[in-house]
């Protein structure tokens, strides 16, 4: 059964920091392209940032460059998202995808998401 769960979310003041963590189970980690989504209230879901599948590629929206990083550790099968310097307009669930192109088809797992609440 595929899975995948995310952690670390909660309220932070502007200007702190969180680590996300999502872990995988149930297909071959290694094998699958990460990503981090996130949708506030009333938003669509916006692409946050990507990370190949050995972690040697990396790209991130322009809302958040220089202050988010996505890492992975396939022994683990976990993606990271360090955020830092967080502002109230970072407040969404986040979510961890999952995605692997074979031929024509394309393989994409989502978890259930994780709140990030960014709050004086």
């Amino acid at each position: 059964q595929v899975q995948l769960v995310e952690s670390g979310g909660g309220l932070v003041q502007p200007g702190g920091s969180l680590r996300l963590s999502c872990a995988a189970s149930g297909f071959t980690f290694s094998y699958y392209a990460m990503s981090w989504y996130r949708q506030a209230p009333g938003k669509e879901r916006e692409l946050v940032a990507g990370i190949s599948t050995a972690g040697g590629y990396t790209n991130y929206a322009d809302s958040v460059k220089g202050r988010f990083t996505i890492s992975r550790d396939n022994a683990k099968n976990t993606v990271y998202l360090q955020m830092d310097s967080l502002n109230p307009e970072d407040t969404a669930v986040y979510y961890c995808n999952a995605v692997r192109a074979i031929g024509g088809s394309r393989m994409d797992y989502w978890g259930k998401g994780t709140l990030v609440t960014v709050s004086s």
